[in-house]
């Protein structure tokens, strides 16, 4: 059991989602865009983590490999991002969202 009180974790959570909701929306700057997405992402994570642990799994373990696989989802996200970051930077010369319309030649 945590000693957490379960509406601290929830309001840092949904702190955490409000911040990448918020730089999703607002962002140009796709690598800025990838940063917001994993604040959202790790809002997710640290409630599958901490319910698991507070519903009394034998050691938050279902919650833990959730995370596991969520952390290796966003790293292939992030390695997929930053691939498209780099054609873009090659083709236009800028990372900026706005300008992304085409992904073709």
């Amino acid at each position: 059991m945590t000693s957490l009180p379960p509406a601290a974790v929830l309001a840092l959570s949904a702190t955490l989602l409000g911040v990448g909701i918020f730089g999703i929306l607002t962002r140009r700057n796709f690598i800025l865009l990838l940063i917001a997405v994993e604040v959202a992402m790790n809002a997710a994570i640290l409630n599958f983590v901490y319910f698991a642990a507070f519903a009394g799994t034998p050691g938050g373990l279902s919650g833990q490999a959730i995370a596991v696989v969520l952390v290796g989802l966003a790293a292939t996200e992030v390695a997929v991002g930053l691939a498209i970051v780099l054609a873009l930077n090659r083709l236009r010369g800028s990372i900026n969202v706005a300008e992304a319309t085409q992904l073709k030649l």
